[in-house]
């Protein structure tokens, strides 16, 4: 027999309400475990899945403005595909049992995925594509829940792949991307930089060829941590020289602080750093990209950051990252990059052996981040769950059987309708169901309304007392009428 123990624990917040509660089921032989979720997921309710929901169509309506078209990967790869594409961040790829002979992890990005997919395509298909995929990733990070870092999380995916001019494709991802944050109306800035810039100034430091990649992962910690810490670590843990390391600093600290064109007029009277010919490319790449940044209005959205690195090996040229402005402790909304090569890794290579890759340049957006940021803006009370536009409502001697006629009618038109299903509701209590679930509209019928062939619409949204009980309308001209309200709320 089972026997159940349930705790429940209330808090108060000045936003909301929330509930949370443990639930214990005791065995016949006294094993027991606690009913939750893993660590690092989390269910939502209806009010929050409205809002996740509406922020999916705000983001796939501007990838699909681009002219993105979606595809879908599996939710789990081979090994192999995975692995050696994420730098240290490997570590964080959930590995699944084997099951009959194949290696295979639950996906870490959209990205590789992607790629992927795009050498299994073959030359044909895969030549030039906009794409963008919204779907679950999965990482075994540090959770924080409140800040939206989880271990099951969305990625909102929009890439460009294909061979273009330079810095055209590169450009419109950026717009995408501000077009995006725009849209739900977060504030924010980019920090951009280049691969090919960074590599160039370890190189002409003397930074082996070896260290560069986990050399880059440390400085991309500079957004956290003090010199310093980030100093130790490549010193102390990574094994860099430390002259190597202040040379590294020097460059970094000296080029903080100051607007993108006169960072990019100084690097590029550094003969030293203009001596590589990677980091003179990445400079001039930067200086096509803000000419079409400018042309997109975004100029001044971005700003040129010499300690972004990206931890991610397959970043080749420019690589860029939203920050949130005036939300404390969420930081990086999103982030991109080039990836040119990556396909390569998937596809093998030509009659002259040569890898037979397709450019790319993408961003991938941080969809639970922006979800835990407009969370924090509204009251959970205050979100409409349902689409519902319009609910039915008996005044009298319940009218069961004439509400369902009337929500048929409504259903039919193509109207979202609701009403009470029981036979004999109390006015008052319909009245408390359609203001609560935020319905605009109501439809009342009553015995004299049905009689004379009529109902009466009320705007619920208007708290005027001179509508009283809504206007009058012959019973033919209801979904007319509705329809045109209706369409005003869309306005």
């Amino acid at each position: 027999m089972l026997r159940h123990s349930f705790s429940l624990t209330r808090y108060f917040k000045p936003t909301r309400t929330v509930y949370t509660t443990t639930c214990l089921v005791h065995t016949k032989q006294d094993k027991s475990f606690q009913l939750k979720t893993p660590k690092g997921t989390r269910d939502y309710n209806e009010k929050e899945m409205a809002v996740r929901q509406d922020l999916f169509t705000t983001i796939t309506r501007i990838f699909e403005r681009h002219g993105a078209v979606t595809i879908d990967t599996p939710v789990f790869e081979m090994r192999d595909i995975l692995s050696g594409k994420y730098g240290e961040d490997s570590k964080l790829i959930y590995d699944l049992a084997d099951q009959g002979g194949e290696a295979c992890s639950l996906r870490y990005d959209l990205t590789v995925p992607f790629a992927r997919y795009l050498a299994m395509q073959g030359k044909k298909e895969a030549q030039q594509i906009k794409r963008y995929q919204i779907a679950k990733v999965y990482r075994r990070d540090q959770p924080i829940m409140t800040k939206g870092r989880l271990r099951e999380f969305y990625q909102c995916d929009f890439d460009i792949a294909g061979v273009y001019d330079p810095l055209i494709p590169d450009a419109e991802v950026l717009k995408v991307l501000c077009d995006t944050l725009d849209q739900v109306k977060i504030p924010f800035h980019i920090k951009l930089n280049h691969r090919q810039i960074l590599d160039g100034l370890f190189q002409v430091c003397g930074v082996p060829s070896d260290k560069i990649r986990t050399i880059s992962s440390a400085v991309d910690k500079l957004d956290k941590l003090e010199w310093e810490q980030v100093k130790q670590e490549m010193t102390l843990e990574k094994g860099l020289d430390p002259l190597i390391a202040d040379q590294i600093g020097d460059y970094i600290q000296r080029f903080q602080d100051q607007d993108t064109d006169t960072l990019l007029a100084r690097l590029e009277q550094d003969s030293r750093l203009m001596s590589h010919a990677g980091a003179a490319q990445g400079i001039a790449d930067l200086k096509l990209l803000l000419e079409f940044l400018a042309i997109y209005n975004i100029h001044d959205r971005v700003k040129l950051d010499l300690s972004l690195a990206r931890g991610l090996d397959y970043y080749t040229g420019i690589i860029y990252e939203a920050v949130a402005e005036k939300t404390e402790g969420v930081g990086s909304i999103a982030a991109g990059g080039r990836y040119d090569h990556l396909v390569g890794m998937f596809s093998g290579t030509n009659k002259a052996g040569k890898p037979k890759t397709i450019p790319c340049v993408g961003v991938s957006i941080g969809v639970e981040r922006l979800f835990s940021i407009l969370m924090s803006r509204q009251k959970l009370s205050d979100i409409k769950s349902n689409k519902t536009q319009v609910y039915v409502i008996s005044v009298g001697d319940g009218l069961l059987k004439e509400r369902m006629e009337l929500v048929r009618e409504l259903w039919d038109a193509g109207i979202q309708a609701s009403f009470m299903q029981k036979n004999k509701p109390k006015l008052e209590k319909q009245w408390v169901a359609c203001e609560k679930e935020h319905i605009p509209f109501a439809v009342i019928i009553g015995q004299d309304e049905l009689n004379h062939g009529q109902v009466r619409i009320k705007d619920m949204r208007n708290k005027d007392i001179e509508q009283g009980g809504g206007s009058l309308f012959n019973r033919k001209d209801m979904i007319t009428e509705l329809k045109q309200k209706i369409t005003t709320i869309a306005h």
